[in-house]
């Protein structure tokens, strides 16, 4: 609360300050470019708190758990599900996020099967909920000898991370535990013992797992805090369709399906299919830049879907 009381402080008195300047820009022209800096900045944080209104849900400003998994096609989709992990832990440096990799498998040649990382900071899961969804890239392959072209999927799964006070009933007998020895890097303690814990809730099929930590103690609490997550993302879920059958809502709810294209081959283009949101910059999108897409998600813009037949 204190934050958005600054927040709100700061940008009043930088209108004041606009205002006072504008009168004095009048008589010397030199103050006009440094009005345009303040007036450029100010708008810019007007246009952030306005997103923010936007984000009103009960748990927009939790923190978030995304998890990322290869589909089919092997190295290919695995080599893509590395791209888009790079692609949003970028995303969240730039936005000052705490990023933490919680279990990770790397794939048999370039890549990685699946990966699971927490992202901390103000409106993670507000922000994040965007991505929910199969993304797919359509490239050259660099594995493919005949330089053909491929297209790859991979889906990208967000859950809010929830505290204590949310009561999420998960009993023993419907629990499966297991322990393995971490991969990757973490020194030679975590590599020498069965720190990692692997849990599966029979009754969903839902896995966790968690490496993040030496302690087996403390990635089995780390494990059941993504694994009340992900329960309670379902019954969130079940909430959404049951509420959308009440209304008769007739547009598909697009939980898990494709949300958008990345194309580098034999055009470049990003296009998100629910928004209709486009970038030719598809470096950028690639190393983070991701705003303007989720943005036009949260604003709910309407596609037109006029090049859906391109991508």
């Amino acid at each position: 609360m204190k934050q958005t009381i600054d927040t709100f402080l700061r940008l009043e008195t930088s209108v004041n300050d606009a205002e006072e300047m504008q009168e004095l820009a009048d008589e010397d022209p030199d103050m006009a470019a440094e009005l345009d800096e303040m007036l450029s900045s100010a708008e810019t944080e007007i246009e952030r708190i306005e997103l923010e209104r936007m984000l009103s849900g009960p748990y927009d400003s939790n923190d978030a758990i995304l998890s990322i998994n290869a589909g089919a096609g092997g190295t290919e989709s695995q080599d893509w599900a590395s791209m888009l992990s790079r692609m949003f832990m970028r995303w969240a440096e730039k936005r000052g996020y705490t990023v933490l990799i919680l279990d990770q498998l790397p794939g048999e040649e370039a890549g990685i099967k699946s990966v699971t990382f927490s992202i901390s900071g103000r409106f993670a899961y507000g922000y994040t909920k965007a991505e929910a969804g199969v993304h797919r890239l359509v490239r050259i392959s660099p594995f493919d000898s005949n330089k053909r072209r491929h297209t790859s999927f991979v889906s990208v799964g967000v859950s809010p991370e929830i505290d204590d006070t949310i009561e999420i009933d998960i009993r023993d007998e419907d629990l499966r535990v297991d322990t393995y020895r971490a991969s990757g890097a973490g020194g030679q303690h975590v590599n020498k013992t069965d720190s990692a814990i692997r849990l599966t809730h029979t009754p969903t099929g839902i896995v966790v797992a968690c490496q993040a930590e030496r302690s087996q103690h403390k990635n089995r609490a780390k494990a059941m805090a993504m694994l009340r997550s992900r329960l309670f993302e379902l019954e969130l879920r079940k909430q959404e369709e049951e509420k959308a059958a009440i209304e008769g809502e007739k547009k598909k709810i697009e939980w898990g399906s494709q949300i958008r294209s990345y194309v580098l081959q034999p055009y470049r283009m990003v296009k998100d299919h629910r928004t209709g949101h486009t970038s030719s910059d598809t470096d950028k999108v690639l190393d983070g830049e991701l705003d303007s897409f989720i943005e036009a998600f949260l604003m709910g813009e309407t596609a037109d879907g006029s090049d859906d037949e391109m991508l």
